[in-house]
């Protein structure tokens, strides 16, 4: 059992490169961090909601750098988020390890199948991970595990709090509650024991519990003040497991709540520790980044991560500061960088990078790497991506406030229905499509290039330009902050027949900036606030991805990508 570290700054690194890192260790949409540690090595899930493959896993060796080596439910059979509303689904992991196997425990909410808590393991963290054994007597959300040191393996999560156990409490309040994890029978036995309802009168949303044991107490983690500005950290201790708890009298331990808005960093909260093999105490957490005005982050919760040491036998979390920074003195353990992944994918691999998701569990194999080698072909399903169906949608997280996506594509749309292109998705009511269909009617219908944006389930054509009948065609969204710029361009050797002028490109004809290439057309700009948790509604960040959408049937409609890339802007 890891003990309490030495003060922060022993053992520092004096590099001047490597002195400090830059928060989020895990930029975009990663929230409700869970970490554990084997020997050298820093495993770490976040909930991914509707999103398949579930609950990403990155492994890191210095916990600044992170690399995906898989997911924890990666088989259809394994996860049934058929007609998942928008935030639901997957929520907040906890990950352990213990007596050589690794052990997750999540809830599924909502599930139009099978919902509630679930546990897999594995002894390899890349996978395969197991089939979910069920825990149906157990109630809630938010799950943990903690492996006491008899060898007693106690389940923790948070359900609504009642009033002398029969009538609810006020909406909102809910406690946690303990009870010992038969794993292997995979069931719950034993009583129940409540530990905690929050640490201020009136607390709401009591969650995100974790417990450890510290040079011989029980210390009670956990998250209040629901998951946006009011989020915090707070502190409970015991001598038993079992309770009770007293909280840290100074509780909350860590919030930005009293900072008002306006903060590059807010929404402070869901945090896990783990230790060193030097003794040092670290936590990830989750926190958001607002750009653009007002409170609008469309990057979703992401993953920080922050220094703890122990005072009068309380975890003190950003000693000496008290404020999560976007730079951190970085930990004082040997630097391990992965190499760079590149910034553009070419679809040469075998199977789809980690680094893609779609929208609930794919029932049939409607994306291929193999039929036309070097590139994404897309069957175009007639479900869209406005639907809660399963579109023919790959889509991967946006990680920065400024950037440029772009895309090679290849389609003819058959109906008028068919359309394929890249889409920036909050969820099914909100999001913006650019995308090759066909406009016009009758004989005057042909192929166009088309920006669409639909905010709260209203749609409005922003713009549409007239396209050769064949040709590829590049299609760009470059954000600028919250100015969305959606873009086109016909491919080398197209532009002739097009008759048409527009902006000097800044993606070249093999994809990357700065080169000279084809002439862009800004088809529409456009706000991207409406991408955001806070009116969007719901958990989830944004997302960026190639979509194709048409009739359907046995003739469906194929869409090739020959590559997708996202670039970052300097900041």
């Amino acid at each position: 059992m890891c003990r309490r570290g030495g003060v922060e700054g022993e053992d520092a690194v004096t590099d001047a490169e490597t002195a400090t890192f830059r928060n989020p260790v895990l930029p975009g949409f990663h929230p409700d961090p869970s970490i554990c540690r084997v020997g050298e090595d820093y495993y770490l899930v976040t909930s991914t909601f509707e999103w398949f493959p579930g609950l990403p896993v990155h492994h890191s060796r210095d916990l600044v750098h992170w690399r995906p080596v898989g997911h924890v439910l990666d088989r259809p059979e394994q996860l049934d988020l058929d007609g998942v509303r928008p935030s639901g689904g997957l929520y907040a992991p906890t990950i352990r390890h213990h007596d050589g196997r690794f052990h997750v425990v999540c809830t599924l909410v909502d599930g139009t199948g099978r919902s509630g808590h679930f546990l897999v393991t594995a002894t390899d963290p890349a996978g395969p991970w197991s089939d979910p054994v069920w825990l149906d007597d157990a109630a809630g959300f938010d799950p943990s595990l903690f492996f006491d040191d008899d060898g007693t393996v106690w389940f923790h999560a948070c359900r609504p709090a009642t009033e002398d156990g029969a009538e609810p409490a006020s909406p909102g309040r809910t406690e946690v509650y303990l009870r010992r994890l038969d794993l292997a029978a995979g069931r719950l036995v034993g009583p129940e024991h409540v530990l905690w309802r929050g640490a201020l009168v009136d607390a709401v949303w009591a969650e995100g519990p974790h417990l450890y044991k510290v040079d011989g107490r029980y210390h009670l983690l956990a998250a209040e003040g629901g998951t946006e500005q009011n989020h915090a950290v707070v502190v409970a201790r015991a001598d038993e497991v079992t309770g009770p708890y007293t909280g840290n009298p100074r509780n909350p331990v860590l919030t930005h709540r009293h900072l008002g808005p306006g903060q590059p960093v807010v929404a402070v909260g869901h945090a896990d520790l783990v230790c060193t093999p030097a003794g040092d105490w670290w936590a990830v957490l989750l926190a958001q980044r607002p750009y653009g005005g007002g409170y609008h982050p469309n990057l979703g919760r992401e993953t920080f991560l922050v220094p703890v040491v122990w005072e009068d036998g309380w975890p003190v979390f950003c000693p000496g500061v008290g404020q999560v920074r976007l730079e951190e003195p970085r930990p004082a353990l040997p630097p391990h960088p992965w190499p760079t992944r590149p910034p553009r994918d070419d679809f040469d691999a075998p199977e789809l990078d980690h680094s893609w998701n779609m929208l609930r569990t794919p029932r049939e194999r409607w994306w291929s790497l193999s039929e036309r080698p070097g590139h994404l072909r897309l069957r175009a399903r007639p479900e869209t991506v406005a639907e809660r169906g399963q579109p023919s949608l790959v889509a991967r997280r946006q990680q920065h406030a400024s950037w440029t996506a772009s895309t090679a594509v290849e389609f003819t749309p058959a109906g008028a229905r068919d359309a394929a292109g890249i889409v920036v998705v909050q969820n099914d009511d909100f999001h913006l499509r650019l995308v090759v269909t066909r406009g016009g009617e009758g004989d005057r219908a042909g192929r166009v290039v088309r920006a669409v944006r639909r905010e709260a389930g209203v749609e409005s054509v922003l713009g549409e330009h007239a396209l050769p009948e064949t040709g590829r065609l590049l299609l760009s969204v470059r954000a600028d902050g919250q100015d969305h710029a959606l873009r086109w361009a016909l491919d080398a050797g197209a532009e002739a027949d097009a008759g048409s002028g527009g902006d000097a490109g800044s993606v070249g004809d093999a994809g990357s900036v700065g080169e000279v290439g084809p002439r862009w057309q800004t088809l529409a700009h456009t706000d991207g606030r409406m991408l955001s948790s806070t009116v969007a509604g719901g958990f989830t960040g944004t997302y960026i991805g190639l979509y194709a959408t048409g009739e359907g049937g046995a003739a469906a409609a194929v869409a090739d990508f020959d590559w997708f890339e996202y670039l970052p802007h300097a900041e």
